[in-house]
């Protein structure tokens, strides 16, 4: 059994590509929070204007509302940016875990321009890092560079959260 996980970070740091992989490797379902968010969201985003709380709650309660159907183990990609976004999942699954993809400017802007057609314009990329609050001490997590290969990242964050090596 293990506890349900948000694969969390900017746009562009590899959230969906990482949460595929490690849900594969952990054997659990996995979701894309992308898909989750209502057309307005895409619409509002696709036109270069960031997303504010408003708009992300139901696109968070549907979140979590899914997690909370997996409680012996998934993994969603999410940003979840802020704390008060996680503080609204883990309402739907206390003992949720994070995996935060974090890397700098420049990385995530180079990954961003190796994906073309994203609905999520390189424009929204400062917006992203002003409102990315990293995990407190408080929170299950764990932050990982993402300067590395998906292996690595999902080896070192299967033997970090468990202590077993992947």
């Amino acid at each position: 059994m293990t506890s349900p996980i948000v694969v969390m970070g900017v746009s562009g740091s590899g959230k969906s590509t990482v949460g595929a992989a490690l849900a594969q490797r952990l054997r659990v379902p996995f979701a894309d929070a992308d898909d989750f968010h209502p057309a307005a969201n895409i619409a509002k985003m696709t036109a270069g204007h960031a997303l504010d709380d408003d708009d992300r709650y139901p696109w968070l309660e549907a979140i979590g509302d899914w997690l909370a159907r997996h409680p012996d183990g998934a993994v969603i990609s999410c940003s979840a940016l802020k704390r008060k976004y996680r503080d609204q999942l883990r309402q739907h699954v206390a003992d949720l875990k994070f995996l935060h993809l974090s890397g700098s400017k420049g990385v995530i802007q180079r990954r961003q321009a190796s994906r073309p057609g994203h609905f999520m314009p390189a424009s929204l990329l400062a917006s992203q890092f002003e409102t990315l609050e990293p995990l407190d001490a408080d929170e299950d997590g764990i932050s990982i560079d993402v300067d590395q290969s998906i292996d690595s990242i999902v080896d070192s964050y299967i033997s970090r959260a468990t202590g077993v090596n992947g």
